[in-house]
């Protein structure tokens, strides 16, 4: 009884005050481990977090991520993606499912990424979403895209900033369902080849801005430990990751103050 009533507690956030769902979440456990500080990380998951992060990969890949937010599997995030390296840049797709039956969300994007010299990178990506209320109500659908781009300022410091939907797109006029306009700004610093430390703020233009921080530390050569913490709400985040041969596998958990423990795993293939 409990888990039903704080399942339509949650959903009915989702759905309240003409908001689309369809938020731009943190994707990929090394980030979800670090406080969701993700926009200065030029890594696999980028490809969501900031596409201007995919531009100096070399190798082919392919992932696959997942949250079971609040121990809920309604609440659940599920993605893939892929990479692909050409000379003309990085291009990438990827796929997010949110939901379950009675309400769901879909996201598809079309990503493509380059350098300019080695201090700096864009990216950009196409999306389509979808929201669908079960089967009685119908699905919607919209177009929008996200810009990023990551400036290396320093040997040590690296500048993202990534803007999903700056069009403000909606998935209907009549009744005003805005699909969430969200800014995000960071610094992150190498105080050496072990430890990095990432600063970030996220701004939906609906809601009070997020701050996050948080660390990663390379424990031996293959294994790092990761920990932070955000606010609006307050969660901390703790996390490892283990490379093993062509495999990174990253897992994290945040903890909410009120609704508890949200695991998150994702693990990557690097083809060679």
């Amino acid at each position: 009884m409990k888990k039903h009533i704080l399942l339509l507690f949650i959903l009915s956030l989702l759905l309240s005050n003409n908001y689309a769902g369809n938020e731009n979440i943190t994707i990929g456990g090394r980030s979800a481990g670090m406080g969701g500080a993700s926009v200065t990380l030029s890594d696999f998951w980028a490809i969501n977090n900031n596409q201007a992060g995919i531009a100096d990969l070399k190798s082919m890949k392919a992932g696959f991520y997942f949250e079971n937010r609040f121990m809920l599997k309604e609440l659940s995030y599920k993605t893939a993606a892929f990479i692909l390296p050409t000379k003309s840049g990085v291009f990438g797709l990827n796929y997010h499912h949110f939901g379950y039956s009675a309400y769901k969300e879909q996201k598809i994007g079309l990503a493509y990424a380059k350098s300019f010299g080695k201090s700096f990178s864009t990216g950009l990506q196409l999306d389509y979403l979808g929201t669908s209320l079960g089967d009685n109500y119908g699905s919607k659908n919209a177009f929008t895209f996200e810009v990023g781009i990551m400036a290396k300022l320093t040997h040590n410091v690296t500048l993202g900033a990534h803007f999903f939907n700056p069009i403000n797109a909606k998935f209907n006029d009549y009744n005003n369902e805005k699909i969430p306009s969200v800014f995000k700004l960071g610094l992150n610093y190498c105080f050496s080849d072990n430890l990095i430390i990432a600063i970030e703020s996220e701004k939906n233009i609906n809601f009070d801005p997020i701050f996050k921080a948080g660390f990663e530390y390379k424990v031996i050569q293959f294994a790092y430990l990761r920990a932070g913490i955000s606010n609006n709400p307050t969660i901390c985040t703790f996390g490892f990751g283990i490379e093993y041969h062509q495999f990174n596998f990253d897992f994290a958990s945040s903890i909410h103050q009120t609704l508890g423990y949200s695991p998150q795993f994702s693990l990557i293939y690097n083809f060679k």
